[in-house]
């Protein structure tokens, strides 16, 4: 008999937080205990070319912005002809699956809660909880990736604790690992050198992460400390408003906005300090994966950040959008090479204690076989 089927049900697959750990998922859990297969509302991007330990089918069901009542359609079918075991939607936008799947007789699911909606950023509209409720006898168990979102499942959802699994995300801790002896290539030519100091990030470049916040903090750092590099990673709307900045203060040639790249774990070993200015976060993977390069996190105190970071062990926290405060922490990191030290090897050590992909495997699977055997409560 051919495992079971597990259906991922999300809004978009393209790169992402979420995205990368249903590629970590499917790249560890045991091909033989069970098979994947991914559901798309609207398109499925390039990412998944990252998927290397089994095939996984993938459908996009090309839902138009709106009210869309064909997609809803289209999802009951697919679910019929696919005949999944088990249902695991992912996020809000994807919670309406969950009835088209109890009239496709799929009766075994998981919801999972990776960061909260972008337009509800603290999980209090009413619209949006009130659908989650209506969606509640439905589910039969919640994964979510901090204790935040758990809390928030339990208060404001009103789920039962039993069935909320809170689930780390796993990092590789051997592609992402410390940098031996000198800055490793990577950056362009001359950027920087082995006096520099490369403030770096990486994430998609949309309004609910706030690069704008950490360019401002730059601009404020940089005269002081003319050694100081800004390298931001990723691809978004606010890329082009960032490079404009910089370049409107003379200081374009201090930084280096790349878009997406394929060589993070690369790039990662070329910075000294890893900033995340979210506005929200749920459990932030490029953080997780800086720690594991052992470079100290200065992030916003806000959602699964303040479960990643300690100040004063393994970085600082700040908060959201102040510019000020976040300048004063690059410049606190900037000043003292041994704190960034060891800090970072603080990092390094609480990655490898707690968010091993091994962890995070086994508890995707504890939670899918508890669906399967029917344990609701």
């Amino acid at each position: 008999m051919s495992p079971p089927l597990i259906v991922h049900l999300v809004y978009r697959f393209d790169t992402g937080g979420m995205e990368n750990g249903m590629v970590t998922l499917f790249n560890h859990l045991d091909p033989g205990r069970f098979r994947h297969a991914v559901v798309s509302w609207t398109e499925v991007g390039d990412f998944r070319a990252r998927i290397r330990a089994q095939e996984v089918g993938f459908h996009a069901l090309k839902r138009r912005p709106g009210h869309d009542p064909g997609a809803y359609l289209r999802l009951w079918r697919l679910l019929r002809r696919l005949r999944p075991a088990v249902l695991h939607t992912r996020n809000l936008a994807a919670l309406e699956g969950q009835f088209a799947a109890r009239l496709a007789g799929v009766r075994a699911t998981v919801h999972g809660e990776h960061g909260r909606d972008v337009f509800d950023l603290h999980g209090q509209n009413r619209k949006y909880n009130l659908l989650r409720r209506a969606a509640r006898p439905l589910v039969g168990e919640y994964v979510a990736v901090s204790r935040d979102l758990a809390d928030w499942l339990k208060d404001t959802v009103g789920v039962a604790p039993a069935r909320i699994h809170q689930i780390y995300n796993g990092v590789d801790c051997d592609r992402f690992h410390p940098r031996a002896g000198a800055r490793p290539s990577g950056l362009p030519p001359g950027f920087a050198d082995e006096q520099s100091l490369v403030i770096g990030a990486v994430g998609r470049m949309a309004a609910v992460k706030d690069f704008p916040t950490l360019v401002e903090a730059f601009l404020r750092l940089a005269p002081a400390y003319p050694q100081a590099r800004l390298v931001i990673v990723g691809e978004g709307e606010a890329r082009a408003a960032c490079r404009q900045r910089l370049a409107q203060a003379g200081l374009a040639q201090r930084a280096w906005l790349p878009g997406g790249r394929q060589d993070i774990a690369e790039l990662l070993r070329t910075f000294d300090v890893f900033a995340l200015p979210s506005l929200n976060e749920g459990i932030s993977n490029t953080a997780l994966e800086a720690q594991a390069t052992a470079l100290p996190v200065i992030a916003t105190a806000v959602g699964g950040n303040r479960e990643l970071v300690t100040p004063g062990e393994n970085g600082d926290l700040i908060p959201v959008g102040d510019v000020e405060a976040l300048a004063q922490a690059l410049q606190r990191y900037a000043g003292d090479p041994d704190r960034r030290a060891r800090e970072g090897a603080a990092g390094r050590a609480r990655v490898l204690a707690r968010h091993s992909i091994a962890a995070m495997v086994a508890g995707y699977a504890a939670v899918y076989e508890r669906a399967l055997a029917g344990h609701y409560h």
